[in-house]
């Protein structure tokens, strides 16, 4: 079976992208989201607003079947 990187529809906060990217992953997603904001308000070279809205958009919702 083919992994595939998708928004979550179970776990997600604002677009689902931290969560998604955690099941990917295999990681927890509390984890993922502090990772997220720790390098989003800790340091400027990361424009993490930008790069969520992008990966919203780019990233396709998981289908529920």
């Amino acid at each position: 079976m083919e992994k595939k990187l998708t928004r979550s529809v179970s776990d997600k906060m604002l677009g689902g992208v931290c969560g998604g990217l955690a099941e990917y992953l295999g990681l927890d997603s509390t984890m993922v989201r502090l990772g997220y904001a720790f390098l989003s308000l800790f340091t400027a070279a990361f424009p993490g607003i930008m790069l969520y809205i992008v990966a919203c958009i780019i990233i396709p919702k998981k289908s529920v079947v």
